[in-house]
């Protein structure tokens, strides 16, 4: 049995998907599920039961021996939430519970962490874990997902295997619930098929051009994969970065989406909000060595492969993977 927290989310619900997929069915899905769009996310998928985020741990008391692995992927991800005790509650409360719960029962845990611990970037995208106490992230929830990984580190009794994976900018199928937290290549697509254009946001910083501004973009399916590669691998405990290692512009992922939907690029520039302008990141990328030394060498999809597969098996019909 292998449980599943965020599980009608957008990359629970992938990695259920790619569970099935390698013939994986007993699987507990842990969320509030009380939105109906986001349910949407599980169907299709094979998993043995719902249990609701509030309930969990009475659950897990119950049913730890039955219970083989963990991923920990719910949290509260917006960055334009400044209510600290949300974050505090959601992220980092629960999380620690989660810890304790799977060093008591003897269980596995993959939890995720964040980019956005890394703030500016001013020490680098190393996955360094004796950097971490010194990162400074630039929101409630890069802090909240900072503080649980420096709470984990300095833990003395720790899961037998464990892995915190700080997600880069992550976009693929069964994120149409997000709203603005949405993948930039979501709302292109839903800009373009309206007006035939897109808008991006104006480079407030004179050593980036306008839609030059650089992320490290990856997969869905990517991140499904090292998951499913943890789910085996079962040592070299760790936080570890995934992202593909590559950082590539907004025009570089606009323009892919034009050539997906088969239209004319038309690209024009506003200017960033003003609530995240001052804590606006113009540069990620991960240094993926870490993870490559522990064994994972499947590469990752180039984004024009993504956006191509994104568009043309999701978006265009709004079809879940």
């Amino acid at each position: 049995m292998i449980v599943i927290t965020g599980a009608v989310g957008f990359i629970g619900s992938c990695l259920i998907a790619k569970l099935n997929e390698e013939q994986f069915y007993d699987l507990v899905l842990v969320d509030d599920f009380s939105n109906a769009e986001k349910n949407k996310n599980l169907e299709g998928k094979r998993f043995t039961k719902k249990v609701e985020r509030s309930e969990f741990f009475p659950w897990l008391e119950k049913n730890a021996n039955q219970v083989q692995f963990v991923f920990h992927l719910g949290a509260r991800t917006d960055t334009t939430e400044f209510d600290k005790s949300i974050f505090d509650e959601l992220n980092l409360n629960y999380s620690k519970k989660m810890w304790q719960t799977c060093v008591k029962h003897g269980l596995p845990l993959v939890y995720a962490s964040s980019a956005a611990t890394y703030g500016l970037g001013e020490l680098g995208y190393d996955d360094d874990e004796s950097k971490i106490t010194s990162l400074n992230p630039l929101n409630p929830y890069g802090e909240s997902k900072n503080d649980f990984d420096v709470w984990a580190l300095a833990q003395e009794e720790k899961p037998y295997f464990w892995v915190g994976l700080k997600f880069f900018n992550v976009y693929g199928p069964n994120e149409y619930h997000k709203g603005r937290m949405a993948s930039v290549i979501l709302h292109a697509f839903r800009q373009i098929k309206g007006a035939g254009k897109m808008k991006l946001f104006r480079s407030h910083n004179p050593d980036y051009k306008n839609g030059e501004q650089l992320r490290d973009f990856i997969y869905a399916k990517d991140v499904v994969e090292v998951c499913y590669f943890l789910l085996n691998h079962r040592k070299n405990s760790g936080i570890y970065n995934l992202g593909t290692g590559i950082a590539r512009t907004f025009l570089d992922l606009v323009t892919s989406t034009f050539k997906a939907m088969n239209i004319e690029t038309d690209i024009s520039f506003i200017d960033t909000p003003e609530d995240i302008r001052d804590k606006y990141q113009y540069f990620t990328e991960a240094n993926m060595g870490k993870l490559a030394d522990i064994g994972y060498n499947k590469g990752f999809i180039s984004l024009e492969e993504g956006v191509e597969d994104y568009v043309t098996n999701f978006l265009r019909e709004k079809k879940y993977f």
